[in-house]
C-alpha cells in the first residue's frame, strides 16, 4: 500500500492520472501508419482538450487537428494551432463566433449535411467539408444522393466547399482487425464516390476526410483520401481494448482511487471513485466482456484478475470479482490506493479540470490542464 509521501500518495483521491510514456508509444504509432498510408494525420483533440498533448504531436510541430466543441478550436488557436476542423455539424448561430476566431488567422473550417446549413455558411464565407454517410451511424448524405451536389453549388458560389468528410462510428460495433478494415474500406470508398461526384459536376474537392480510431488503425488502403482522423488513439480504453484496437496495457488513462470501505459479507471493496470520477459510460456493457465501470489495478498498473468497478454511488465505487471468476477477493487494507481503467476515456476525462502526468521513466508527476466548455 503506497504510503504518505510515496509519487502516488501525494495526490488527492479520485485523480485523472496519464501515463506520458503509453500515451506516446500510441501517439507514434497512428503517425506511423498514417506516413505508411500516405496521408495527412489530422489528430481528433476531444477526448485530450489539453494543449500539452496537442504539443506532443507531430512531434511538436503544430499542424492540422480536428476538435469538437468552438472552446477546443479557441484554445488550440491561442496555443499556436491554425489549421483546425470542427466536425460537429454547424449550428448557424455559431457562425459569428466561427467568423471572429478565422479573423484571428485561425483556418477553422466547419462541416454541413444540408442546403439550409450550406447557404448560412456561403453567407458567412467560412470553408466547409459536406459530411458523408458511409454506414448509417449518424448525420451526413450519401455519395449517390442529388442532394450532395446541390449543396456543393451552394458552398461552391462564394468559394466555401473544401471537400468531404465521413466518421465510421458503426466501426465501434464489431470486432477485430479484419472487420475494422471491411469499414475503412467503406468509409474510404463512399468519401471517394462521393468526391468523384462533386468533380463531375463541376466543382472542387481537395479534401477528402476520413477516419475514426478502429479505422485508422485498420486502413491498409487509402487511395483518393487525403486526411485521416482519429482521437482516443492517444490514450485508448476498455471500449477499444474490447474490440481488440488495442490491448489493455496500452490503455494511457486511469483514474486514482483510495480504499475507503468494506462490506465483507457481499464481497464489496468501497472506494472513491464513483459515477463522478469514472463517469457513467458502460460502454463495455454490449461488449463480449462486461468490465463494469472499470477494471481495477494496483498502484503501479497492474491489473488485478477478474476485480472490476460493478456498481457506482454518485462518489463511491464498488469493487468486486466478476461474475463467474475463479479468484479470490484480494485483501486491500482501507487507504490503499488503485487505479482504474476507463470504459470509455473521452467521459472520465471530462469529469476532471487536470491530468496528474507520470513521467516516462515513472519517476515524476506533472501536473498538465485541461478545458472544457463549448
Amino acid at each position: 500500500m503506497p504510503a504518505e509521501g510515496t509519487l502516488l500518495g501525494s495526490l488527492s483521491t479520485p485523480a485523472l492520472l496519464l501515463d506520458e510514456a503509453k500515451m506516446m508509444r500510441n501517439i507514434e504509432r497512428l503517425e506511423a501508419q498514417a506516413q505508411t498510408l500516405g496521408v495527412t494525420l489530422r489528430p481528433h483533440l476531444k477526448t485530450a482538450k489539453s494543449v500539452e498533448v496537442a504539443r506532443r504531436l507531430n512531434k511538436g510541430v503544430a499542424a492540422a487537428i480536428t476538435v469538437s466543441t468552438l472552446a477546443e478550436a479557441e484554445a488550440f488557436h491561442a496555443a499556436g494551432f491554425t489549421d483546425i476542423l470542427y466536425a460537429v455539424g454547424i449550428a448557424p448561430q455559431k457562425l459569428a463566433r466561427v467568423q471572429a476566431l478565422r479573423a484571428k488567422g485561425c483556418d477553422l473550417i466547419v462541416i454541413l449535411d444540408s442546403a439550409e446549413q450550406a447557404r448560412a455558411v456561403s453567407q458567412a464565407e467560412v470553408p466547409a467539408l459536406i459530411e458523408i454517410d458511409c454506414d448509417g451511424h449518424r448525420g451526413g448524405r450519401r455519395p449517390e444522393d442529388a442532394s450532395l451536389v446541390a449543396i456543393g453549388h451552394i458552398l461552391h458560389e462564394k468559394g466555401c466547399l473544401r471537400g468531404v468528410m465521413a466518421h465510421a462510428g458503426e466501426s465501434y460495433g464489431v470486432r477485430g482487425k479484419a472487420a475494422h478494415a471491411a469499414f475503412a474500406e467503406q468509409e474510404r470508398s463512399a468519401t471517394v464516390r462521393a468526391a468523384r461526384a462533386l468533380r463531375d459536376a463541376g466543382l472542387p474537392c481537395p479534401v477528402v476526410s476520413v477516419g475514426s480510431t478502429p479505422t485508422a488503425h485498420a486502413a491498409h488502403d487509402l487511395s483518393g483520401v487525403t486526411e485521416l482522423r482519429a482521437g482516443v488513439y492517444m490514450f485508448f480504453d476498455l471500449v477499444m481494448a474490447g474490440i481488440d484496437v488495442c490491448a489493455v496495457d496500452d490503455i494511457a488513462l486511469s483514474v486514482l482511487t483510495t480504499v475507503i470501505g468494506h462490506q465483507q459479507d457481499k464481497g464489496w471493496i468501497m472506494v472513491d471513485a464513483g459515477w463522478m470520477a469514472m463517469s457513467r459510460d458502460r460502454g463495455t456493457a454490449a461488449q463480449a466482456v462486461d468490465q463494469g465501470y472499470g477494471v481495477v489495478c494496483d498502484a503501479d498498473g497492474r491489473v488485478l484478475p477478474d476485480l472490476i468497478i460493478s456498481g457506482a454511488n454518485q462518489e463511491h465505487g464498488i469493487v468486486s470479482l466478476r461474475p463467474g471468476a475463479k479468484a479470490a477477493l484480494p485483501d486491500l487494507p482501507v487507504g490503499t490506493l488503485l487505479r482504474i481503467l476507463p470504459n470509455h476515456a473521452c467521459a472520465t476525462a471530462a469529469q476532471y479540470d487536470r491530468y496528474a502526468v507520470l513521467s516516462p521513466d515513472g519517476r515524476a508527476l506533472r501536473t498538465w490542464q485541461r478545458f472544457g466548455g463549448w
